[in-house]
């Protein structure tokens, strides 16, 4: 079975009359389903499916890698688009009320980052929310990873994500963080939304809920953006030990990360921007 991926929103643009945001949106069409990969920030999702001619009603389900609003911000604008119900796959924590602490004069400040709608509204407009910690199987071939372990020693959720609670604001350890696993002949294509628990914890765990060691394919964002010299190192150490062939970076991978990436992976790197398509 084949994939193609299609990058709906993204921070930077692959094509004249794509919109650059900062966010993420993968369509993932296998032929039996269509799913999206988050939702981007605002509204370039359905304008760039506009521009590429693509009807967003063909959606048969949408996954939500983590709450962050960069990654859920553009979920009310696609239901008004599509007028139907359709399923919203999410870990119940990405419901969590999400900070990022900022230093700055000194001190710090705390900015909401959360999902910037109503959940009811969502429900109204067509979500049919499917609240999972657990892998969900959408089909015998598509899979969310659901909570990934971390077993890396050298992978770390950031330090300044935080969750407003009633007893005031605590480290978020971002477990609602997932990604979404396809089966192919040619082994597992992994869609990363950010991987704020690891790429290589991520792999390794899409893996373990397969069964399939082969992995073919990673695309989207590594969350490599802070990572020093060690982390990158122990990465692509991981990812030439298993064995991708293919391997695109989105939105939170950084410049310099990703230029460690191609100059190491050379022929089977790409930058994966929006408008950018692939099959594998």
């Amino acid at each position: 079975m084949g994939v193609k991926l299609t990058t709906l929103c993204e921070n930077t643009s692959a094509a004249y009359g794509i919109y650059g945001e900062w966010g993420l949106c993968i369509m993932v069409d296998t032929g039996e389903a269509v799913v999206l990969l988050d939702t981007g920030y605002n509204d370039s999702l359905v304008r760039n499916a506009m521009s590429k001619d693509i009807d967003l009603r063909k959606v048969t389900h949408v996954v939500l890698s983590h709450g962050h609003g960069d990654h859920t911000g553009g979920l009310r604008s696609f239901l008004m688009e599509i007028s139907k119900q359709v399923p919203v796959i999410a870990h119940p924590e990405f419901l969590g009320s999400k900070y990022v602490r900022i230093e700055e004069d000194g001190g710090y400040r705390y900015q909401y980052i959360g999902l910037p709608y109503c959940y009811d509204e969502l429900e109204n407009l067509g979500a049919s929310f499917v609240l999972r910690k657990e892998p969900f199987w959408l089909n015998d071939h598509i899979v969310t990873t659901g909570e990934v372990p971390m077993v890396t020693p050298f992978e770390q959720v950031d330090s300044n994500m935080y969750l407003k609670t009633e007893d005031g604001f605590v480290p978020d350890d971002l477990m609602d963080d997932q990604s979404l696993v396809v089966k192919t002949g040619k082994g597992l294509v992994i869609i990363l939304g950010c991987a704020h628990r690891g790429m290589v914890n991520t792999m390794i765990h899409a893996r373990e809920i397969t069964g399939e060691e082969r992995i073919y394919a990673v695309v989207g964002g590594t969350h490599l953006i802070r990572a020093g010299a060690q982390q990158l190192r122990e990465t692509v150490k991981k990812i030439k030990e298993f064995g991708v062939e293919k391997l695109g970076v989105s939105h939170c991978t950084g410049m310099a990360s990703a230029l460690v990436l191609a100059r190491e992976f050379e022929d089977k790197f790409f930058f994966n921007n929006a408008g950018f398509s692939i099959e594998l």
